[in-house]
């Protein structure tokens, strides 16, 4: 709808008529006070509007509020950073498992965290996948392979490692700040999607065990964003030193 006709600005759950306008005795009113007819290709996408505004409701609710625009993109920003590590605490807490390393996707993170208010639709299109949040332990040669395998393609947000690599070659991993023993078994947290071929990926090739949980990724990140509010804190975080790209374009 042309809001330089309307005045329409985008809904809030408590601001519907303000912001969408209202429908009159089949009449549409719009913000800025034009009536359109019932007749007109405005009457029709504006009754359209408001009503699935009802069942949009829940999605606008506001969740939290962030200091700073998160952006989605690389595999050292902070919006992963900030997934992946809840990520790897999550399935440590969900399986009892020791979670030495999490490994996600970028291309799962659909959409950047907003600055300011964060509503519940934020967090539901930026984690649209139904991605089930996994447990796989891995023997410290086939942890090297995998971290290998990123290197020579994309390096995906990681978490509890440090990465450096040197153009499309592994030159560093570091787990819990020490080198990987090859014959230690290490516990990874991962979405069931990385597996077996997504994005390239089989976590769970070679697996020493393997735990996919029911819980979805966007079910563990919605209560871990909302408690940040209860806490009465924004949302932020942080880039580190976890990965460290040298020779290449995408750092």
């Amino acid at each position: 709808m042309d809001g330089h006709r309307t005045g329409v600005t985008a809904p809030t759950a408590d601001n519907v008529p303000e912001a969408l306008g209202v429908i009159d005795d089949s009449v549409y009113i719009a913000p800025n006070g034009v009536r359109f007819v019932s007749s007109s290709a405005t009457y029709a996408v504006a009754a359209d509007m408001i009503a699935v505004q009802p069942e949009m409701a829940a999605l606008k609710q506001v969740i939290g509020r962030s200091s700073a625009e998160m952006l989605r993109g690389g595999a050292n920003c902070a919006l992963s950073n900030w997934i992946v590590d809840h990520m790897r605490e999550d399935v440590a807490r969900l399986t009892g498992k020791r979670v030495d390393v999490a490994i996600l996707n970028s291309g799962g993170i659909r959409v950047d965290l907003p600055e300011g208010d964060v509503l519940l639709d934020d967090l539901v299109s930026m984690l649209p996948f139904k991605n089930y949040l996994s447990y796989v332990a891995l023997e410290g040669r086939d942890l090297l392979a995998l971290f290998e395998q990123m290197a020579e393609g994309s390096m995906q947000p990681v978490s509890g490692v440090h990465v450096v690599l040197d153009g499309h070659r592994l030159d560093t991993l570091l787990v819990g700040g020490k080198p990987v023993d090859p014959d230690r078994v290490y516990g990874v947290g991962t979405i069931d999607f990385l597996l077996d071929g997504g994005d390239r990926l089989n976590v769970a090739r070679n697996a020493k065990e393997l735990i996919i949980t029911d819980c979805l990724l966007i079910d563990s990140m919605l209560p871990y964003a909302m408690s940040y509010a209860q806490q009465g804190r924004p949302i932020e975080y942080f880039t580190d030193d976890r990965v460290v790209i040298k020779g290449r374009a995408d750092k």
